[in-house]
C-alpha cells in the first residue's frame, strides 16, 4: 500500500460523457472534440455546458488541428485565443503540446502559451511520444514548469511502454507528475500503475450508444475517407470507470 491518491482522468467530448464519468469516479476530465483524430480543442459552448454539469476539474484540449504539433503563426494565434477562452469559462487545466521541425520541444511557444495559462494547470500531451529526444524533452518539459506529461512511453500503447514511463517517472519523482495514457483500461490499469509508480491514469472508457434516429439513409456517408457509423455514439461508460477506480483503489 502506497497511501498515494492515483487520479483518475477520463476523456469525454460530450456533457452526457462527462456526467457520466463524473458519477463513474473520475478525479478529472480532459474535454476535447474530434476524438478520432486524437482531439482537437472543444468549442466554447461545449465547455460551458460540462463545467456546468461537473464539480470536478476540467481541463481544455488546445489543439487547433489534427496532424502534427509543429504550429503555424496563425495556429499559435488561435491557441492563444482558446486559452482565453479556457480562463473565461472557468476551466482548471489545458492541454496542449508543441514540437519544431526537427521533433524537439518547441521551447520558445511552450513558454509563451504556459505564461499565457497561468495559473491554471498545464499538461503537455503525446506530441511528447513524438519527439526525437525523450530524455532531453523531459528535462526541458520540468524547466519550463509543466505540471503534468501525458505518455504513452514512447509506444503506440503505455502497456507496451511500461519501462519507460517507469524510467520517466524516477528520473522526475515528484517534481513533475506522469500520467499515463493510450490504451489503459480495467484490465491493465493494475499493472502499469505498479510497474512505472505512475499517479495518474488517462483513460477514455467509451461505450457505443445506438442513435435516436428512426429514419436512417443508407446512401450517405458522412467524415470523407473516415469510416463513421453515423447511427451510432460513442459515451463516456459509467460502469467501466468504476471498474477502473475500483482497481485504483487497491492500489494506493
Amino acid at each position: 500500500m502506497t497511501n498515494k491518491h492515483v487520479a483518475l482522468e477520463v476523456i469525454v467530448n460530450s456533457v452526457e460523457s462527462a456526467r457520466a464519468a463524473q458519477t463513474g469516479g473520475a478525479d478529472r476530465l480532459e474535454v476535447c472534440d474530434n476524438l478520432i483524430e486524437g482531439g482537437t480543442t472543444p468549442s466554447a459552448g461545449m465547455i460551458k455546458r460540462i463545467r456546468a454539469a461537473v464539480d470536478i476539474p476540467i481541463h481544455i484540449m488546445v489543439r487547433p488541428r489534427g496532424g502534427d504539433f509543429c504550429y503555424s503563426d496563425d495556429e499559435l494565434g488561435v491557441m492563444k485565443y482558446d486559452i482565453e477562452t479556457a480562463h473565461y469559462l472557468k476551466a482548471d487545466g489545458v492541454v496542449f503540446g508543441l514540437l519544431n521541425p526537427e521533433g524537439l520541444i518547441d521551447i520558445a511557444n511552450t513558454k509563451m502559451l504556459i505564461e499565457q495559462a497561468r495559473p491554471l494547470k498545464v499538461t503537455f500531451h503525446r506530441a511528447f511520444d513524438m519527439t526525437v529526444d525523450a530524455d532531453r524533452a523531459l528535462d526541458q518539459l520540468l524547466e519550463l514548469g509543466v505540471d503534468i506529461l501525458l505518455t504513452s512511453g514512447l509506444m503506440n500503447k503505455a502497456i507496451d511502454g511500461v519501462e519507460n514511463i517507469k524510467r520517466f517517472v524516477e528520473h522526475i519523482g515528484d517534481d513533475m507528475r506522469i500520467m499515463a495514457g493510450s490504451g489503459v483500461n480495467e484490465t491493465n490499469a493494475a499493472h502499469i500503475i505498479a510497474t512505472t509508480g505512475v499517479r495518474d491514469i488517462h483513460v477514455s472508457c467509451r461505450t457505443q450508444t445506438v442513435s435516436r434516429m428512426t429514419y436512417r439513409n443508407p446512401n450517405i456517408q458522412m467524415g470523407g475517407s473516415y469510416t463513421i457509423d453515423e447511427y451510432s455514439i460513442n459515451i463516456s461508460d459509467q460502469n467501466k470507470i468504476q471498474t477502473i477506480k475500483k482497481v485504483l483503489s487497491k492500489n494506493e
